[in-house]
């Protein structure tokens, strides 16, 4: 059964890159987040929630939200940045372990807003604007690492988040990278609005990579807002700032298909409503209860 939650980015708790004051208490996001219906919620930034487990487990228990996993940043394209992010997501598997058993997952992303070389062609990645062979390498083998590390010691699972402004975008190098690594360590954490600015139709994503797809995030796309992005060469975070990822329904992202392709290829797990809300955007609380309304429309 398809479950459906939420994600503190959100409520402006967005790796720390826009200004902490949005986000408010973490108390006051898990009220809001059980308050407009939703069963379950990523982690956040860590130390956003509590890093104790059992004080964790009450705050959720309390709420009856589950812990359905956390984005943790990774520096896969140079070695020396590997050892470090196997800690951190060792640390961040540990926390999921002691409060949700194996079920929540490492949610591994590149490290976001930290090349401006990818920055600069969000949401028009040309074949050369993708890494070296020999990069990809040194990408593949940290990711190895990162999975093995994370599920030898904690029997969690690690899916791969492909994400504008980083390394895997283009629908070209999420499938590569899914040729190159080993399936029994790493899934695919399919991000419809990412998919699509990206260069990519999200149903024929999902059809394409159903076999490794284990976490789904929701979050649409304005296509006029993406279209002047794209002619105007803006960089990643100004076509973000001015509300390329809009409210579920009111962009260009097919949700109702993507609904039926999800039963269609028997997807039972979390999808995660991922809104990045910015200062000036309104209110994440009402925007949260539209974006439910709009995923009981369609059935979810």
């Amino acid at each position: 059964m398809i479950k459906v939650a939420n994600a503190p980015c959100s409520w402006g708790v967005i790796e720390k890159t826009f200004e902490s004051s949005r986000s408010g208490d973490y108390r006051n996001v898990l009220d809001e987040m059980r308050a407009t219906g939703f069963k379950g919620t990523e982690l956040g930034d860590w130390g956003f929630m509590p890093t104790d487990p059992l004080r964790l487990k009450d705050e959720l228990d309390k709420r009856e939200l589950s812990l359905v996993g956390s984005w943790v940043t990774s520096v896969l394209i140079d070695r020396n940045g590997h050892k470090e992010s196997a800690q951190r997501a060792g640390r961040t598997a540990g926390l999921l372990a002691a409060v949700g058993g194996t079920t929540p997952l490492i949610i591994l992303g590149d490290n976001l807003f930290a090349y401006e070389v990818r920055n600069r062609v969000a949401g028009r990645v040309t074949k050369q604007d993708s890494m070296s062979a020999d990069q990809w390498e040194v990408f593949i083998d940290g990711l190895h690492l990162i999975a093995r590390k994370v599920k030898e010691e904690t029997g969690i699972r690690t899916v791969f988040h492909h994400h504008c402004s980083t390394w895997i975008e283009a629908p070209w190098e999420i499938a590569q990278l899914l040729e190159l690594t080993d399936p029994e360590l790493i899934g695919l954490c399919f991000d419809t609005g990412h998919y699509r600015y990206g260069g990519g139709d999200p149903i024929a994503g999902l059809k394409l990579h159903a076999d490794r797809i284990r976490h789904v995030h929701f979050k649409d796309c304005d296509v006029e807002i993406a279209t002047i992005a794209r002619n105007e060469k803006m960089e990643y975070n100004t076509a973000v700032g001015e509300g390329l990822f809009c409210e579920l329904g009111q962009g260009e992202v097919d949700f109702r298909g993507i609904f039926n392709e999800l039963q269609a290829i028997a997807y039972d797990d979390w999808i995660v409503v991922e809104q990045d809300v910015l200062p000036n955007m309104g209110s994440p609380k009402k925007m949260a209860m539209r974006n439910r309304h709009y995923l009981k429309s369609i059935g979810l």
